[in-house]
């Protein structure tokens, strides 16, 4: 897919923190319950930490008890894109960011509780939290 932000690996390498583009260029995944953004709270938007597009919003976030911060729905179908992936011996859905195509995690249907039924589990590496003007007011 062509996507709208498109940059070498090497200009992608000088723009990351080195876990940054392991995880968000090479598909690589943060260790569970160490993530900055697992515990956040606050109102906001979640961004792609590569190309800042709008991934997701505070109030479709949930604790999942899984060690990566979850979401159920994106801010818009668009916003994301949806892979086949059958690494590491299993058939997953990858989610990446259709801004950039950076691995953002993968997307679970095992909740139930949610209004979709959907688990997207993103490494916080891979997201810039934004909080809202009320929210940082408060702060």
């Amino acid at each position: 897919m062509g996507y709208p932000v498109q940059k070498t690996d090497e200009q992608w390498a000088l723009e990351l923190e080195p876990q940054e583009f392991a995880v968000l260029r090479r598909a690589g995944t943060e260790r569970a319950w160490t993530g900055e953004l697992l515990d956040e709270k606050r109102d906001g938007v979640y961004r792609c930490r590569a190309c800042r597009n709008e991934l997701f919003r505070s109030d479709t976030k949930f604790d999942s008890h899984c060690g990566w911060p979850s979401f159920f729905s994106p801010l818009a179908g668009d916003r994301v894109e949806l892979v086949e992936d059958r690494s590491h011996g299993m058939v997953r859905t990858e989610v990446r960011c259709a801004g950039c195509g950076s691995h953002l995690g993968h997307v679970f249907d095992d909740a139930p509780q949610t209004p979709t039924g959907d688990r997207f589990c993103m490494n916080s590496v891979s997201l810039a939290f934004e909080p809202s003007a009320e929210a940082d007011a408060r702060a």
